[in-house]
């Protein structure tokens, strides 16, 4: 709760969240799985379109559960008893659910990235904006945080880190700077010794020259990347027919491991052809899922009133109705 009594659900902006809430009005009576749950914008618009949907809703961060308690208390009694929150990370969705004993999912939603109130609150040390310690942990109770990555992880690691979860042209320069300038304790230390590395052209276009390096670090310390194509897997085997799942990344590296997910997943390769005179030799067996056609970013008036929302990108698929 902040000041004047708002919630803080209230006053951040979920990404495209008309969009959202749309796509998912057509999906079957169930459960509906926020599997990022953040400050709960989505999953409580969704509540309140949706009378036929359960939402459980899990989140790393123990800020964000908690916050979800207080939304579910503001709540109207109907709308709370439909609503589920658990502190727990994505990739260990389908237990939640299983000990929920929840076994079938309507739909699915993943808002990657970090949320505003993380960039927002100076200690939590996600923002090159904020001088804050270096943390950037959205789980604040596992060891690893970014001093750890800055101080410790040879320059050769950290080059690749930036590359692969940051596309950093200058990532070979950054690392070098980074190792040289240790110890580095703070995130207005990173942000000036990443700022030096970059090179002065470089530097006047394209937003903060340390954005790229603080959000490849943050993907490292939580993870990111590693745990998200298994979690995608494990969701949507749990999805019932028409049922959706819809993601919303923010850089090319998640969008990639997402496509591909969805790729894969549009044949299923389980159920043979049948045999027939006329089966071309390269058909696929029947889809298990298809796209969904909507737009794929934030129109123009939101990327300017939510300019975090400028590099979102989102992604549908709906469950085929395969017969036995």
């Amino acid at each position: 709760m902040l000041a004047g009594g708002l919630l803080m659900s209230e006053i951040h902006d979920p990404v495209m969240i008309a969009e959202i809430v749309e796509l998912f009005t057509s999906i079957p009576d169930g459960v509906l799985l926020d599997a990022t749950l953040g400050m709960a914008g989505h999953a409580t618009a969704i509540l309140r379109r949706h009378s036929g949907l359960h939402v459980v809703g899990i989140d790393r961060d123990m800020m964000a559960i908690q916050h979800a308690h207080t939304v579910k208390a503001a709540l109207g009694s109907d709308d709370a008893a439909r609503f589920t929150a658990v502190h727990a990370r994505f990739d260990r969705a389908t237990e939640v659910l299983g000990n929920l004993g929840i076994t079938q999912l309507s739909g699915a939603l993943f808002d990657l990235g970090v949320s505003s109130p993380q960039l927002d609150i100076a200690e939590r040390g996600f923002s090159y904006r904020n001088d804050a310690p270096l943390d950037m942990r959205m789980d604040r109770s596992e060891s690893v945080s970014a001093w750890h990555v800055v101080n410790e992880y040879d320059a050769d690691t950290i080059a690749d880190i930036l590359r692969r979860n940051a596309d950093e042209r200058f990532a070979k320069r950054v690392a070098d700077a980074i190792v040289a300038a240790r110890p580095i304790a703070t995130t207005a230390q990173l942000a000036a010794v990443v700022t030096g590395a970059i090179p002065a052209a470089t530097r006047r276009t394209g937003g903060h020259p340390a954005k790229r390096t603080f959000q490849a670090i943050r993907i490292e310390v939580n993870a990111e990347l590693d745990i998200l194509a298994k979690s995608l897997r494990g969701v949507m085997s749990m999805i019932v027919p028409k049922g959706r799942i819809a993601v919303l990344s923010y850089h090319s590296g998640e969008d990639r491991i997402v496509k591909n997910v969805m790729r894969e997943a549009e044949t299923d390769s389980s159920r043979p052809n049948i045999a027939t005179p006329f089966a071309h030799p390269s058909r696929t067996a029947p889809r298990a899922w298809q796209k969904v056609r909507v737009a794929k970013q934030p129109s123009a008036a939101e990327q300017q009133r939510n300019p975090r929302a400028s590099s979102a990108r989102l992604r549908v698929m709906e469950r085929c109705e395969v017969a036995a």
